[in-house]
């Protein structure tokens, strides 16, 4: 197991197995497995608790698919973990004034309100139906936001309905692009609102490495801004992926989670572990399995996260085998396919990303929140997992704790969807604190969400 160094915690490895997802990595058939003994590390840091094995609890007329079988999950000492609901592709969160927890459903054209009901399962309705591939959702008072895949709506939100639909923003781009031929790798859209009641929204890239994306109108792999009141969107950050987490910290900023590409050529002139000789150029599986690393940012008017020009990249020796990583602040590299000269953008001139995870960890949902000590103030990411990756990444949810503006590094809050056997028996969406203090997570592979509950919640 190797570990990491430099200002972030250390990175722990885990394994797990590949699996297909909506707003995963994209695209490209699977690398081979590194040797035994080169199994790069997976996930996260050392949590600020260790975590202990628990049974998750299944409630009577929930034990059907994923929950035949007992399930155990990985979270801190004295807490627990239940089904809440068994809602099929369950996606992004967020909660009513009047305490319901809305969950998108892209593939059904849903957004379900699932109302808590003690400990026990929650009762499910469907709050609003027809939409295309529904996803983000955020509140601005009593004013709900829907990001369809073309659109972003508004809906006035009272008595547990919401009524008044009007369109913010129309004609986004999405499989039905005439200029996209029916292809798009990243058509969801997420949503957050400023405290200013500025509007963001994320518009992905339309493929792995689709550099036409940059110069698209409107543009895509970007954070678009739509001012107070109403108003032109505006490109707010440029070179972003697939911001699929998009979050409002409590002091005003805006952070993204992003979805990196894949299928990276080695960009340096040397040789790569036992592979001798010049590599430059080449696809190497040992290498792709940890380059470019996902990204975790603060976004500032014009910022550019690099893609697909510029890589993040972790490696504490740059290009060599084996070397330890730091997640915090990582520098730029070169892609070697589109930029191998930095003539199409200066990747020195790039300020570093704050934190980082492992390449193809597919970050979706990023909540901030406040939890119990030992946690505190930090960011709620849901860990999707590899869909392509040997040895692949676990599916987790994952804190970072958030002070005095500063990002630190990547805890697993709850881990143990896989086994041993790299065998997948969910992958966490995204995860939100409720009304009640708990932690509610979705999860659109069991499917289902679930109640995290510290101790006495």
């Amino acid at each position: 197991m190797r570990l990491s160094s430099g200002r972030s915690l250390r990175i722990v490895a885990l394994t797990a197995a590949a699996a297909a997802g909506l707003a995963a990595c994209g695209g490209s058939p699977p690398p081979a497995a590194p040797p035994p003994g080169n199994q790069p590390p997976v996930t996260a840091e050392a949590s600020a608790a260790a975590l202990v094995p628990v049974k998750l609890v299944v409630p009577d007329g929930m034990k059907e698919g994923a929950f035949e079988a007992e399930r155990t999950v990985l979270i801190p000492p004295g807490w627990s973990m239940s089904v809440f609901s068994r809602t099929q592709s369950a996606r992004l969160a967020t909660w009513t004034p009047d305490g319901k927890m809305l969950v998108s459903r892209p593939k059904e054209g849903h957004i379900d309100a699932l109302t808590p009901n003690g400990s026990g399962p929650a009762e499910s309705d469907t709050l609003i139906e027809g939409l295309d591939q529904p996803h983000g959702l955020a509140f601005d008072g009593d004013t709900l936001y829907v990001a369809e895949s073309s659109r972003i709506n508004a809906y006035d939100y009272a008595g547990g309905k919401a009524t008044n639909q009007r369109t913010v923003v129309d004609n986004l781009p999405d499989a039905k692009s005439a200029e996209l031929g029916g292809q798009y790798a990243h058509a969801l859209k997420s949503v957050a609102v400023g405290p200013d009641h500025a509007i963001y929204y994320s518009i992905g890239s339309s493929g792995n490495i689709s550099e036409e994306d940059r110069t698209a109108n409107p543009e895509r792999a970007a954070i678009f801004r739509v001012p107070p009141g109403g108003g032109a969107p505006e490109v707010f950050a440029r070179g972003v992926r697939n911001g699929t987490g998009l979050a409002v910290a409590p002091d005003g900023s805006v952070w993204t989670a992003v979805n990196h590409r894949d299928n990276i050529q080695y960009p340096f002139n040397t040789g790569f572990g036992e592979q001798q000789g010049s590599q430059l150029g080449k696809v190497l599986d040992d290498y792709v399995a940890d380059h470019p690393a996902e990204q975790l940012a603060k976004l500032t008017p014009g910022r550019d996260l690099g893609w697909p020009y510029c890589n993040s990249d972790p490696d504490v020796q740059p290009g060599v085998a084996g070397t330890a990583y730091d997640y915090s602040e990582p520098k730029y590299v070169n892609d070697q396919e589109l930029n191998p000269d930095g003539s199409k953008l200066d990747c020195t001139k790039l300020a570093p990303v704050e934190q980082a995870m492992g390449a193809h960890s597919a970050p979706l949902g990023l909540n901030f929140a406040t939890l119990p000590a030992p946690y505190g103030d930090g960011a709620l990411v849901g860990i999707h997992g590899s869909w392509n990756r040997q040895p692949p990444r676990a599916p987790e949810v994952s804190f970072f704790k958030y002070q005095n503006g500063q990002m630190a590094g990547q805890q697993t809050l709850v881990g143990g969807f896989q086994g041993a056997d790299g065998k997948r028996w969910g992958r966490p969406v995204a995860a939100t604190v409720g009304p009640d203090g708990a932690i509610y997570i979705t999860d659109d592979s069991a499917p289902a969400t679930y109640r995290l509950a510290p101790p006495g919640k």
